[in-house]
């Protein structure tokens, strides 16, 4: 039987290629990219979300390194590498637990550096931090003839458990700067460096001009060298699939871009092969506190969140005390690139969410944060499913008063553009979201923009938002009429329903939710398009 289609087990939150390869998991080749990193250069920054491969690809370029030949027989790297040659190797993750402070931080650093002189077999004479590790590289090279390999782990770990402190960031940054130094200044030592993280602070902040450190993070050729491509999961993981659409793991789980072809998450797809249900596997174990908390008090008006446009200079900007929405949801994997585009030598991008894991639950987890009642947030979500199922719209008026009513006062009082119907469609927005369900916003026509279009169940729902006064005007749903915002969609077959929903900002209550329903002589039944926009 060809060995591909043998099923083996999961490598769940493995980062051991050793136990990976010895002990029947799963593996999905990464040594070409290694083998091409080596081969081009030799100072390397690869920045990439949590639970992405970042780690097990720094174990692989170890092993590479250190010549340990078996682990290797029948990869790609096998019989184009001199497994005769063993680097030294000096490893420092800072991936475990948790620094709160300067003392902290360089007791982690001391830990490490003991844990890699008892590897390499060498004692550091020098006491400070930096002389210890600058003298680490020396011996480790002086003692077996070869260059050092230096690989770091979660290198920016430190500085983003404290970014709710900026004070507490600032040392640990400063920290880890004075470490990362040492880099630089043992050239004539280094073989090889390659440094992972999720975010990407500037070489000025943090690497102190190790300015020849090559950022792959957006290089096209190693768009995939972390996560799952689709010749991977049809290929090394053929067997799993059996019983599983095809066609919704990739709707769930596919769509991270790095400017190259889209890859999968690879924490997600193992615990799908595992569970057998489509659930926000990453979703519920990487998605930070703080980042809920920022988009929170950004005010961040979530339609715009799949449709960010920026440049590849903003992009990059992760300071202390200066994270752009844009930069922080990249870095972070909640936003993917969709497009690029170059103007006049400076790159430009079109963001989107990556699939509908992220898209869903993120809206949803803001959702709840934004809604004082959290149990009235899970009804009313419930609900609307349940309502939209039937197309109970006497149902679903009553709801959107409750939607309306669950909106924090603050923000009326805070809010500028509170009194603009677009700040009440991305409310609405917000709870069709967190269903995932397929959404348009403001799509244009000759006449206009409505504001959004809902695809659900063989059924096609047009909105159109108004603020009023004090009662009704019936101008919302005879605005989607008058400028035949229906027409476009006309074509496709499905029953339309046009519905007009206005606000009293004074009464804080739905006025006015009027019906009306375009039908087809050969409407087809349908079924729920879980694709996001």
């Amino acid at each position: 039987m060809n060995d591909i289609l043998i099923q083996k087990r999961l490598p769940i939150g493995i980062q051991n290629l050793r136990e990976i390869r010895e002990g029947n998991f799963y593996y999905v080749d990464k040594t070409g990219f290694a083998l091409r990193l080596i081969d081009e250069g030799k100072y390397y920054f690869l920045s990439r979300p949590r639970r992405f491969g970042k780690s097990l690809f720094l174990d692989t370029l170890g092993e590479i390194f250190a010549g340990n030949e078996p682990l290797f027989r029948g990869l790609l790297i096998h019989d184009r590498w001199d497994w005769s040659r063993h680097f030294p190797v000096i490893r420092l993750s800072f991936g475990g637990g948790v620094m709160r402070g300067e003392g902290e931080l360089e007791q982690k650093i001391r830990e490490l550096l003991t844990v890699n002189q008892e590897a390499l077999d060498l004692k550091c004479q020098q006491s400070s931090i930096t002389g210890c590790f600058e003298e680490l590289i020396r011996k480790a090279h002086a003692a077996s003839g070869e260059r050092v390999v230096v690989l770091v782990d979660e290198y920016d770990k430190p500085i983003l458990d404290n970014l709710t402190d900026p004070q507490t960031a600032k040392v640990m940054r400063d920290g880890l700067r004075n470490l990362y130094s040492v880099i630089k200044d043992a050239d004539a030592h280094i073989r090889f460096a390659f440094l992972t993280g999720v975010s990407k602070f500037s070489k000025v902040s943090l690497f102190s001009g190790l300015n020849n450190l090559r950022d792959i993070t957006l290089t096209p050729a190693y768009s995939a060298i972390c996560g799952y491509t689709e010749a991977d999961v049809d290929g090394v993981f053929a067997t799993e699939l059996s019983g599983l659409d095809r066609e919704l793991i990739r709707v769930w789980y596919n769509g991270y871009n790095w400017t190259g072809g889209a890859v999968y998450n690879p924490f997600d797809l193992l615990l799908l092969f595992q569970e057998r249900q489509y659930r926000p596997f990453w979703f519920e174990t990487a998605t930070p506190t703080f980042l809920v908390e920022v988009l929170k008090e950004r005010q961040t008006w979530l339609p715009d969140l799949g449709r960010i446009e920026t440049s590849a200079d903003l992009l990059s900007t992760f300071e202390v005390g200066n994270i752009p929405t844009e930069a922080l949801l990249f870095q972070t994997g909640y936003l993917t690139i969709d497009t690029e585009e170059e103007i006049s030598g400076t790159y430009y991008y079109r963001l989107r969410y990556p699939n509908r894991e992220v898209y869903q639950s993120l809206n949803g987890a803001l959702l709840r944060a934004w809604t004082m009642d959290t149990q009235a947030e899970i009804q009313n979500r419930k609900s609307l499913y349940r309502l939209l199922l039937t197309n109970d719209f006497a149902g679903m008026e009553a709801l959107f008063s409750a939607f309306f009513a669950s909106i924090p006062s603050d923000w009326y009082r805070n809010n500028p553009i509170a009194r603009y119907e677009g700040y009440y469609a991305s409310v609405f927005y917000a709870y069709f979201a967190a269903l995932g369900l397929d959404i348009t916003l403001e799509d244009s026509s000759n006449q206009g923009r409505l504001d959004m279009a809902v695809r659900f169940n063989g059924h096609l729902y047009l909105f159109e938002f108004k603020v009023v006064e004090l009662v009704s005007a019936g101008e919302a749903l005879e605005q989607i009429k008058e400028r035949g915002y229906a027409d476009k969609y006309r074509a496709g077959g499905l029953p339309i329903h046009l519905i007009g929903v206005e606000f009293s900002r004074d009464r804080r209550s739905v006025v006015g939710f009027e019906v009306e329903h375009i039908k087809h002589e050969h409407m087809t039944s349908g079924h729920e398009d879980p694709s996001p926009p």
